[in-house]
């Protein structure tokens, strides 16, 4: 009997689940994949939003606003990659300044410091690549980006650290109300009896929900198609680039990564394929096309690959964050689409606060709040990278030439817990393969060290997970 289940291992689940682990309780994680941060959380902008654009009053607005102020202390404290770096929401037009004053006045109703409005000469002079056609633009210079996965694992890995059990390739089927208890039942037989479950499912999050509840939900699956350039083009901007938001979403914006890699997208499309992250021609020339408004020179030969994420759209267009009304024991973290990502430290206070509640659960004596991040070379200079080879004769192997990436960096990454079990998954942890050539040059020596440390035969080993396999056999037998 667990104390608490957790269903999915994105950004909320996995901040949640570090969060009650400063608890004393039985805390296990169920996912679906074969590692954390393989839905949502992987494929998105990665802006922490200053939290501008969510309505006053809603949840979006309320845990956007407190969960952006927490990022600086936490990826000190979790050693993950953030940045503060500002952000403009553009205007093409003088008759969109009073949409941009509509804006600034929401901001303020929800607590965002340092906003302002400034002319389009004042951002050129801050952002000289953005289009002449801007005429006026909010400043919210508080807004930041994040490294959505590495926050992710660090997160997960901190959780591990302090007890909290993950376990993987756990597709959730069926959960059965109890008296005093659920039990969550999985594809592949296994049963988990728990006092509390905390469904962090994603765009299925309605369909965990609706195995149990009589209030049912429906979640839409919003795709958004993204194209990456090589960092080479980092002096495109430092700044956050947004257009004016519509209906559908913050619009196509133009980003630095926090790895100085700039991102383009989203479009926004309802699917109803919810597995459905398949790129498209139309997808990625509407998101390009529209991101050459904001800054015309953008290089198209500069792309070094393209993605698409999608999103959890409720049709409240806010977060449900609550025990459900109906089930007891059951908690729902529906809905979770942007600004998720920055309301995410939040959220997980919120709901921590409620289960230790329920629970009644103490708070622990020995939590450990610091989480090393994996050392890499490129980072080093020659006194420590000489110093990390002398400790580790690995750090003196490069694998991955376009972002300098050691083999020993590699071997960590699937020897911490959670673990790296594929090349995403040493993708997400290191950056092997995240450069101009894509993984042209280090699979085959990532895949042998994927052999060594999992002790798998090499056809066994994917690019992502089942049915991602690279090899099928030896040509010599």
């Amino acid at each position: 009997m667990f104390d608490v289940l957790i269903i999915g291992s994105g950004i909320i689940g996995t901040t949640i689940a570090r969060e009650l682990s400063k608890y004393n309780a039985n805390i296990l994680v169920l996912e679906k994949e074969n590692d954390v941060s393989c839905g949502t959380t992987k494929a998105n902008s990665g802006i922490v939003h200053a939290g501008f654009d969510a309505v006053p009053g809603t949840l979006k607005a309320k845990f956007n606003v407190l969960g952006a102020k927490m990022f600086p202390e936490l990826a000190k404290e979790l050693e993950f990659p953030y940045k503060k770096n500002g952000a403009f929401v553009l205007s093409f037009t003088k008759e969109g300044l009073s949409n941009l004053e509509k804006l600034l006045e929401r901001g303020k109703t929800n607590g965002v410091e340092n906003l302002s409005i400034i002319t389009g000469d004042e951002v050129r002079s801050i952002e000289p690549n953005v289009s002449t056609e801007v005429e006026y633009a909010l400043y919210a210079k508080d807004s930041g980006i994040v490294s959505p996965y590495e926050m992710c694992i660090a997160f997960a890995e901190n959780a591990v650290t302090n007890g909290v059990k993950f376990e993987f390739l756990k597709k959730v089927t069926n959960i059965i109300k109890n008296n005093d208890y659920l039990t969550v039942e999985c594809e592949d037989g296994s049963k988990y009896d728990s006092k509390v479950v905390i469904n962090c499912a994603g765009v299925y999050s309605d369909e965990i929900n609706n195995y149990v509840s009589k209030e049912k939900y429906k979640i839409t699956a919003r795709k958004g198609e993204y194209c990456l350039l090589d960092k080479e083009f980092s002096y495109i901007t430092k700044t956050t680039l947004f257009q004016l938001p519509t209906k559908m979403g913050k619009g196509i914006l133009v980003a630095p990564s926090t790895h100085s890699n700039i991102l383009v997208g989203p479009t926004a499309l309802d699917i109803q394929d919810k597995d459905d992250t398949d790129t498209s021609y139309f997808g990625l020339k509407e998101a390009w096309d529209k991101a050459l408004l904001t800054v015309p020179t953008l290089p198209k030969g500069g792309i070094i690959t393209q993605f698409s994420g999608l999103r959890p759209h409720l049709d409240t267009d806010d977060y449900v964050i609550e025990f459900s009304k109906d089930v007891k024991g059951l908690y729902n973290c529906i809905g979770i689409e942007s600004p998720g990502l920055a309301s995410s430290p939040a959220i997980a206070i919120y709901v921590a606060n409620e289960i230790k509640d329920y629970l009644n659960l103490s708070k622990k004596d020995n939590f450990i709040s610091h989480r090393y991040a994996i050392k890499a070379i490129r980072n080093m200079n020659d006194a420590e990278l000489i110093a990390a080879i002398n400790e580790n004769k690995d750090y003196g192997h490069v694998v991955c030439r376009c972002e300098v990436v050691s083999e020993a960096e590699i071997r960590e990454a699937i020897r911490r817990n959670p673990g790296a079990k594929d090349l995403d998954g040493v993708k997400r942890r290191v950056r092997a393969g995240m450069g101009r050539c894509q993984m042209g040059f280090c699979t085959p020596k990532i895949m042998q060290i994927l052999h060594e440390e999992l002790n798998i035969p090499l056809e066994e080993i994917t690019k992502k997970g089942d049915g991602s396999n690279l090899l099928e056999g030896r040509i010599k037998e």
